[in-house]
């Protein structure tokens, strides 16, 4: 005689099939965003980096001031030759989504939303700011969300800052003036947990540098 299952065996496996996805998807889902994010991220930072790279090349000179990249205008024309713009816009307002969190749900004001901005064919969306801040060596602080206005439109996530350097290195930044990239993985660390991490006392900086340091992952 075959043995089977009994239907309250069966509805017991379903009622732990059901418990355990209820606890794994959720967190399944989000590892899987936040690797969809980083992917984004990677695409325009390698992006970035060409370009940089080229416009050095293009004119023969041993760093970005050099080769010319020393103002708002030179950066708006950098911008335009080196990338492939499918939008323009004199502000964030047009190219960026309306608000953006902070990590911890709070609005994100850290930074200015008058400074004119791009979308790439990839759809990302960028503002370039030419801003040394009275550093030795950064020149661009550059806002990028990954996916343009779509969701969920915070910073970490699908909002990055990254900073870029005379020296055409792309990394973080930190608010000693004489720091040059690339930058220790203890000053990231420390941007990432005073600035990023912090709520609403928090700054738009931090987040790129503890991606770097997490091997291109969000581990936060």
């Amino acid at each position: 005689m075959k043995k089977a299952f009994t239907l309250a065996e069966v509805l017991v496996t379903l009622g732990i099939i059901g418990v355990v996805s209820a606890m794994t998807v959720p967190t399944l889902m989000q590892n899987y965003q936040r690797q969809s994010y980083v992917t984004q991220l990677h695409k325009v930072y390698n992006e970035f980096s060409q370009a940089l790279t080229q416009y050095q090349t293009d004119r023969n000179a041993v760093n970005l001031t050099e080769a010319g990249l020393n103002s708002k205008d030179a950066v708006d024309t950098f911008i335009k030759k080196y990338f492939r713009v499918v939008q323009e816009c004199d502000s964030m307002d047009d190219c960026f989504a309306d608000e953006y969190k902070t990590l911890q749900g709070s609005s994100d004001t850290s930074y200015s939303r008058d400074v004119k901005s791009f979308v790439l064919a990839s759809g990302a969306s960028i503002r370039p700011s030419y801003a040394t801040d009275g550093s030795n060596f950064k020149l661009l602080n550059v806002g990028i969300d990954v996916n343009g206005k779509k969701g969920p439109n915070i910073l970490g996530r699908d909002f990055i800052f990254f900073a870029v350097y005379k020296n055409a290195l792309i990394d973080d930044y930190t608010n000693d003036v004489n720091d040059n990239a690339p930058l220790t993985e203890e000053a990231r660390d420390n941007m990432f947990n005073s600035e990023c991490n912090a709520g609403a006392s928090g700054s738009s900086w931090g987040c790129f540098g503890k991606i770097l340091n997490d091997n291109w992952e969000m581990t936060y």
